[in-house]
Formats: structure tokens, sequence, C-alpha cells
């Protein structure tokens, strides 16, 4: 029973570091939250790629936001929720 325990506290634990973050100085964006929050937080992107399928079709958006020699991409799903979260120098 302790080894159940134990071994469901570290997979919740796994979880919620699996989740992308950025932090614009004391406020963090994670994936799931929605563009409005992203918005709110780091303002509008200096640039937006739309994604489209190899049939057309609008599979959602890069924004990409230029900040302290860094290029921060969210990717945007059709519901408006960030699924990921990538950053380069």
């Amino acid at each position: 029973m302790r080894k159940t325990a134990v071994f469901l506290a570290l997979m919740l634990a796994a979880g919620t570091a699996l989740a992308d973050t950025y932090a614009f100085g004391n406020r963090v964006i994670s994936s799931g939250d929605s563009i409005g929050r992203l918005v709110e937080i780091a303002g509008k992107p200096d640039l937006v790629t739309p994604l489209e399928n190899e049939y057309g079709a609008r599979e959602g958006e890069n924004w990409t936001y230029l900040r302290d020699g860094k290029t921060i991409v969210f990717t945007i799903d059709t519901r408006g929720k960030i699924i990921r979260i990538t950053e380069s120098r």
C-alpha cells in the first residue's frame, strides 16, 4: 500500500513537470492557458504565423515574442489554448 501511495505521488509530480511554462517577469504562462491570459501578461505578439495541415486547413497559430535576445514561440490551437512553448536564442 505504501509503495502505491509513493508511486502515485511521483506520477502526479511528474505530470505537472511536463507542462511547458515561461515567465514574463514574475507572472507565468503555461501550456493550457488561453490566449487572453497570454495577451494580458505578455502583450500582443511580434509575429503571428498561421499553421495549416497538408490540405490547407487551419490547425492553429504560432505567436512569436522577441524578448531580451530570445525568441519565444507559443503554439496556439484552434480553440485559443496554448499547446506548446519553445524558446531559442
